[in-house]
């Protein structure tokens, strides 16, 4: 009866401090899953010669955009307008979903990207940068005489 009491206590306990974490580090769980407040969502890979980044951010203007790139960390930020600051007078709203509002991501970039080789564009709702990486960085295969 004993050691039951102290792993019931001990899972209660565990759970707790999950949901503070989840509630500190702003992860709460909702209907879609874990939600992290993250605007934009953006992929991130990488070929041999770049890195490319691709931002999700329906509904920004892409003159409002600014990207950055300073000692190998790019950010990202700008401003989604809220569309229903001037219709929420003719009615009442349930549910709001789309985030509005000012937002800034920042991603470390690996040591060989180039500043100077930097490229964004945005179409159709995507932002799209690349980095191309150093030429002199590139692994290469050294002939043996």
């Amino acid at each position: 009866m004993f050691p039951s009491m102290i792993r019931s206590d001990l899972f209660s306990q565990i759970d707790r401090l999950q949901r503070e974490m989840q509630h500190l580090f702003g992860m709460e769980p909702d209907i879609r899953g874990l939600v992290r407040g993250a605007f934009p969502t953006m992929n991130i890979g990488s070929t041999p010669q770049s890195i490319e980044v691709y931002a999700f951010i329906p509904g920004v203007d892409p003159d409002t955009i600014d990207v950055n790139l300073e000692r190998g960390v790019l950010t990202v930020a700008g401003e989604r307008k809220s569309e229903l600051a001037e219709a929420a007078q003719q009615y009442t709203l349930h549910v709001n979903e789309r985030f509005a509002g000012r937002f800034r991501k920042v991603i470390s970039l690996p040591d060989d990207t180039d500043p100077d080789t930097v490229s964004a564009r945005c179409r159709d709702g995507v932002l799209h940068i690349s980095v191309r990486r150093r030429q002199e960085m590139q692994p290469r295969r050294i002939s043996v005489h």
